[in-house]
């Protein structure tokens, strides 16, 4: 079988097809069976199925550096697509904790000149080879859509990993960009306004214990932002002219923010069905500041963050 039909596609995973590489690993499959049969959609099954292998063959490869890096970084990718399709499809951040953990202490079990263990690391490479070469992937999430880019230049900054979102009549790409991959929010303001700065604000998983995401369906992304007092806030620690290559599609001019390298972080640890919020900060003459607000969906941005290395 040619290894496009193992690609880790965030489509076909929702749709139910088993992308997953299968082994001969005795017992691989024993904690996936305790973990499905608590999910009650066949989609959850399918996902974990996929995020327990990945989990245990990136363990594996940490331990026994059974890959090469672009093979190894192809698979954290997979494996980080995996995750957030769990989520997606209905369990719960312990569910998956535990899976993972499961899977972990399969791979710490085997030595490291397995046979078994060999002969499923030949045929991840066989399955990532391909697609440790390809440039570009499309992440599309339940509202939105990431854009992953390998390639860079040297003299023209452009998005690697970037998201469109329009608020009102102001236009915004969010996303990583350059060969040091700043996250940045470039925003285009339909009556020329100019905000004095920008806020990322995501929810703070060390006081939380989960997502808000009790509306889902109600009024856009917004409903799966966290409230204000749960969650952490990211201040641009730079503003200048956005470089035309960044600019929103069909803009003329624009304002680009960058946010410091622990919203990064911050973005990766969130449920993929949450949404983060970007607050542009405008003064007024009255002297109270004004906020005009954006929304992202997090979807497979930490898929897309590990597909990039």
């Amino acid at each position: 079988m040619p290894w496009r039909a193992f690609l880790p596609r965030s489509d076909s995973i929702r749709r139910g097809k088993a992308l997953w590489i299968k082994t001969e690993w005795p017992g691989l499959f024993a904690a996936i069976a305790a973990f499905g049969a608590s999910c009650q959609a066949h989609a959850a099954t399918t996902a974990a199925d996929q995020l327990y292998e990945r989990t245990l063959m990136t363990s594996a490869d940490a331990r026994c550096r059974l890959f090469a890096p672009a093979v190894g970084s192809a698979l954290d990718a997979a494996r980080a697509q995996a995750r957030g399709a769990t989520l997606r499809s209905g369990a719960t951040e312990a569910q998956v904790a535990s899976l993972e953990a499961r899977a972990r202490a399969k791979a710490g079990s085997a030595p490291c000149n397995s046979r078994d263990l060999a002969t499923a690391a030949q045929r991840v490479r066989q399955a990532f080879d391909g697609y440790s070469t390809m440039l570009r992937m499309t992440y599309p999430g339940d509202r939105a859509t990431w854009q992953a880019d390998r390639s860079v230049s040297a003299t023209i900054p452009v998005w690697r990993l970037s998201q469109p979102s329009g608020f009102g009549r102001d236009r915004m790409m969010f996303g990583l960009s350059g060969r040091a991959n700043q996250m940045l929010a470039v925003a285009a303001f339909a009556d020329d306004a100019r905000p004095y700065t920008a806020r990322l604000v995501v929810r703070d998983t060390l006081r939380t214990q989960g997502p808000y995401l009790n509306a889902r369906n109600a009024r856009g992304l917004a409903a799966n932002a966290a409230p204000r007092n749960a969650s952490r806030v990211f201040g641009a620690e730079t503003r200048e002219t956005a470089p035309p290559t960044l600019l929103p599609t069909g803009s003329k001019a624009g304002l680009a923010f960058r946010f410091p390298s622990e919203a990064v972080d911050a973005l990766s640890r969130l449920d993929p069905r949450e949404a983060a919020t970007i607050e542009f900060v405008f003064t007024s003459r009255t002297g109270v500041d004004q906020v005009r607000r954006a929304y992202v969906e997090v979807g497979d941005f930490a898929a897309g963050r590990a597909f990039l290395r």
